[in-house]
């Protein structure tokens, strides 16, 4: 098992990135590529890695990169270095605006700008581009302007969730880490040496989590994190018993939020619960991750049809994917509702 730091970087597991990352920004070594694209599903970690990365790359000491203690170090540890560049998706409300995305032309207007300007502290420039799959088009295509001539001092550093998100020709230009989930033991382990979780919290955490260090600190770090996954699985008890217009009433009233993390948050949640429900229904009830409802999975997968709730988690991989490209919400979350299984059983 891999240990809770990769070395001197402050990156749970990944070992094998950091190990590849790491000769890139010793004295000596033969330098970095001019652009790196991280891949991987939401708070997997992507930007803890490039942030640590480019801490390293910045640092100033000889012989341990990044030493933690130089004026660079420390200047990264309050989020303040000059060299170091941050852009964000801009969001309002939550809801991701498909026609013109999160990042626009004028954020990449800027950093093709600032991309010119020499270093102010040291020998590069760093610039973290975090969630790429959210460029619109001008942002995307003036990116790619700087990609392909990008000056020798600047290392731009991509994160996104998918490739197939990206243009071919941003994700030619970069070289492409994937980062892997982690182990359950390795969430478990960290979350619990850290004081930040009790023995089974941290276990339901990391079972939970599908290899997410990110989102398992996040639930820890959120009020009422844990409660609400409590409501959000008694709404799913209570709606596969529901009858039509109760199943669409819940429908509109989640299409109608606008929030897309929440919606995309409750999607993973049944993904997750009815994932359980098949195996306890193949006697695999140990491998389940709501381990703190074992006595509702064995409920369920008793009283749902196997074929049925294979159906629905078909159902629901798809309907996911249509959520994330241009298509009626309201509709979408009709059918996937109305899709529900009902129990055969009555228990």
């Amino acid at each position: 098992m891999q240990g809770a730091n990769a070395g001197d970087w402050p990156v749970v597991g990944h070992r094998w990135a950091v190990d590849l990352l790491r000769p890139l920004v010793q004295s000596g070594g033969s330098g970095p590529r001019h652009a790196y694209l991280f891949l991987g599903p939401p708070q997997i970690g992507k930007s803890t890695l490039a942030y640590a990365f480019g801490t390293a790359l910045l640092c100033t000491d000889p012989d341990a990169r990044p030493c933690g203690h130089c004026r660079s170090c420390q200047l990264m540890a309050k989020n303040g270095h000059p060299d170091f560049w941050l852009i964000q998706p801009t969001d309002k409300d939550g809801a991701v605006d498909r026609a013109n995305g999160l990042l626009r032309g004028e954020a990449a207007t800027a950093i093709v700008r600032d991309a010119m300007l020499r270093p102010v502290e040291g020998q590069y420039k760093f610039i973290l581009i975090q969630d790429a799959h959210q460029a619109n088009d001008t942002f995307a295509n003036k990116l790619l302007k700087t990609l392909e001539e990008a000056p020798t001092h600047v290392v731009l550093c991509l994160t996104a969730n998918d490739r197939a998100e990206l243009l071919p020709t941003i994700v030619s230009r970069c070289q492409v880490l994937e980062l892997r989930p982690l182990p359950i033991e390795l969430i478990a382990h960290t979350l619990e040496s850290q004081g930040a979780a009790s023995h089974a919290e941290a276990d339901l955490l990391a079972r939970l989590s599908n290899g997410r260090m990110g989102w398992a600190m996040a639930q820890l770090q959120s009020k009422g994190g844990l409660e609400q996954r409590q409501e959000d699985l008694h709404t799913l008890w209570q709606l596969s018993r529901a009858s039509r217009v109760e199943r669409l009433a819940f429908s509109q009233s989640l299409s109608s939020s606008r929030q897309n993390e929440r919606l995309f948050g409750l999607l993973a949640l049944w993904t997750g619960w009815w994932r359980d429900v098949l195996l306890a229904q193949a006697g695999c009830l140990d491998a389940c991750n709501n381990i703190d409802h074992q006595a509702e999975i064995e409920r369920d997968a008793q009283s749902f049809v196997p074929v049925d709730v294979q159906a629905f988690l078909h159902t629901l991989s798809r309907i996911e994917g249509y959520l994330h490209h241009t298509v009626n919400t309201t509709l979408a979350l009709d059918v996937l509702l109305l899709q529900l299984p009902r129990p055969s059983v009555s228990r």
